[in-house]
């Protein structure tokens, strides 16, 4: 059984929606992954967030550009975390779905990642899943470690052949 859904409205999502699935996969986290328009086929949106609890998701990550309806329509209806991914947009930049995914009403929280940050979306769901699997926080601990090691032979390779050479 999946433990989190990732859903977006289109097929043109899938560059950032694919970063948050290698999250989760290198994380060792099970997911669906769903390609559902909120508005243009609202009967099988519906049941999709309908039904994510007893398909075992704990957390949905939605993906979604322009009006950006489909993380907050998932809040709406599913009981327990769902984090929006506003995507870039030509017209206005990815400020348009921003900005309708962070405006939920009161009652209805969407946790919303930067314009394109797939990868944060994953790390988000493994974090909230982690609150409760000590195996999944080693691992985040292990990720963390990681990226600072990572920082680490960057800056040394930076002092070693100086910033012309870099």
């Amino acid at each position: 059984m999946a433990q989190v859904g990732i859903v977006m409205g289109s097929d043109s999502d899938m560059p950032v929606m694919r970063k948050a699935a290698e999250i989760l996969e290198e994380l060792g986290i099970s997911f669906d992954m769903r390609i559902i328009s909120a508005h243009r086929e609202p009967d099988e949106f519906f049941e999709y967030a309908k039904t994510a609890e007893e398909r075992g998701y704990k957390v949905i990550i939605a993906g979604a550009g322009m009006a950006a309806h489909l993380p907050g329509m998932c809040a709406a209806i599913f009981p327990m975390p769902v984090i929006g991914i506003p995507m870039h947009t030509t017209s206005l930049g990815g400020r348009d779905s921003l900005y309708s995914i962070v405006q939920m009403p009161s009652g209805i929280p969407v946790a919303t990642v930067a314009i394109n940050g797939g990868a944060n979306a994953g790390l988000l769901a493994a974090k909230i899943l982690a609150t409760s699997d000590e195996a999944l926080l080693a691992k985040l601990k292990d990720y963390s470690k990681n990226l600072k090691e990572a920082v680490q032979k960057k800056d040394d390779k930076l002092q070693e052949v100086g910033y012309q050479n870099y």
